[in-house]
């Protein structure tokens, strides 16, 4: 039983978490810039008030008669009033002497002040806190400095503050929650491609027999293509596979039919006591385990999917093996067999089981077909970036109109007539050379016939 696949986040939950986090991480952030700014502002404005006041009672000191004179004007206290009904203090004072107001308003530093430039601080005053604007005036023939100073608590301050921080905070719930709104309906939307997409690959599971045509879901994001493209060339290597499957499976059932009811004839013929019959059935069943092998090695040459690996191959040993494998049959043929190639390994990175199905049956085709006291050379050469392996003989060679038919399936020469064989031979040559990515030359020589197979070598083998 298979193991279960390990539960993820859905997509839809995954980019509402990936929009809704940092969407509220910025209003968080938003919000602490606001708070700073609402501040700073209510900060700023209420001393801008506050430093009128001071300005209006700090004009009407004047000297009189030697002596420091003061009007307070009604209107410096009144612009100071508000609805949260702030106390308000003043203080002023020649020096250490106080001239009027509340005697214990904190005083400035001395030496703090700069003349005629408003100050402003925080201070704590009778259990409140409260903000302070204060300045030095220097006024003609007297020697010590006026101080004029003016404080309100910041029961208003915090009041506007507040109200501030709330219309901030209702904008920024009423955006984020607009926002999450809108967002799962535009995810639905956004989402309607890939839903598009599944339906398409569901959709298959309803049909009778499998449908492996390109995925048809019209226009798709360019994030989705990718993945339908990817879908589609699985499809199609899935289609190369079951098609080569159903190939194998028609050939087999066509090809082997008459070799099997050789057999049938020929039991019966041995259970009537016949006794060639015996011989009979050896050579049908020689020829039919020299068909299945050919059938699957044209499947094996034919195989789709994903290439194995590339192996460091050395084409003199493979060429060597093929000989020793066919070595009898050139005996019993009477046919010489030769090896010409450079001394020492001819490395390349290939496929030695493809490449030593091609060399197998040439060499096969070629004693089975030549003739006795013929010979059949097996050549390598290599050149800068291209290695050729050819198989040459000198027999009658090809009729020149069978050439364009070399490598078809069951395709029966001029030449083969009278011969053993399914015509695979040369079929199952050219699919191996296809899958090796190699080209494949048929030539008649006169005498003889050439069969040149070229692969090109890779940088780091070609040494």
């Amino acid at each position: 039983m298979a193991e279960p696949r390990p539960r993820a986040l859905a997509l839809r939950t995954r980019l509402l978490t990936a929009m809704l986090v940092p969407l509220l991480a910025i209003a968080v952030l938003l919000g602490l810039a606001g708070a700073t700014l609402i501040a700073d502002v209510v900060r700023r404005t209420n001393d801008r008030v506050l430093g009128g006041a001071l300005g209006a009672i700090a004009e009407t000191v004047e000297v009189e008669r030697g002596e420091v004179t003061l009007d307070l004007p009604a209107a410096a206290f009144g612009m100071l009033e508000n609805s949260e009904r702030d106390n308000v203090y003043y203080r002023v004072a020649v020096g250490g002497r106080l001239l009027t107001g509340y005697a214990d308003l904190p005083a400035p530093i001395p030496g703090a002040l700069e003349i005629d430039t408003p100050s402003f601080r925080f201070a704590t005053y009778r259990g409140q806190k409260i903000r302070i604007a204060e300045v030095r005036r220097a006024l003609p023939r007297i020697a010590e400095p006026v101080i004029v100073q003016v404080a309100e608590t910041l029961d208003g301050r915090a009041a506007l503050q507040r109200r501030l921080m709330i219309a901030l905070l209702v904008g920024e719930i009423v955006l984020v929650g607009v926002a999450m709104l809108l967002i799962r309906p535009a995810l639905a939307w956004s989402l309607r491609p890939l839903a598009r997409l599944r339906s398409a690959v569901e959709a298959r599971d309803t049909r009778a027999t499998p449908d492996l045509s390109p995925l048809q879901t019209g226009p798709l994001p360019a994030e989705l293509r990718p993945l339908s493209d990817a879908f589609d060339h699985l499809l199609a290597r899935l289609d190369a596979a079951t098609a080569g499957v159903r190939r194998f499976t028609a050939d087999a059932s066509h090809q082997m039919r008459t070799p099997l009811a050789v057999l049938k004839v020929q039991v019966a013929l041995a259970r009537r006591g016949e006794p060639q019959a015996l011989g009979e059935i050896a050579d049908a069943a020689d020829r039919l385990e020299r068909l299945v092998t050919q059938l699957l090695a044209l499947a094996r040459a034919e195989e789709a999917g994903t290439s194995p690996p590339l192996e460091r191959v050395d084409l003199r040993e493979v060429a060597v093996a093929v000989i020793n494998r066919r070595i009898a049959q050139a005996i019993e043929a009477g046919v010489e067999v030769h090896l010409d190639a450079p001394d020492g390994a001819i490395i390349i990175a290939g496929h030695r089981t493809l490449l030593f199905e091609i060399l197998s049956n040439l060499l096969d085709n070629a004693i089975r077909y030549i003739g006795t006291g013929t010979m059949v050379a097996i050549g390598i050469e290599r050149a800068a970036d291209v290695i050729s392996i050819a198989v040459a003989d000198d027999g009658p060679g090809i009729a020149e109109g069978d050439l364009d038919r070399l490598g078809e399936r069951f395709v029966r020469l001029q030449t083969s007539v009278g011969q053993e064989g399914s015509g695979l031979g040369l079929a199952i040559v050219r699919s191996a050379a296809q899958r090796l990515g190699a080209t494949i030359d048929f030539m008649n020589t006169r005498p003889g016939f050439r069969v040149t197979l070229r692969l090109a070598v890779a940088p780091d083998h070609a040494a």
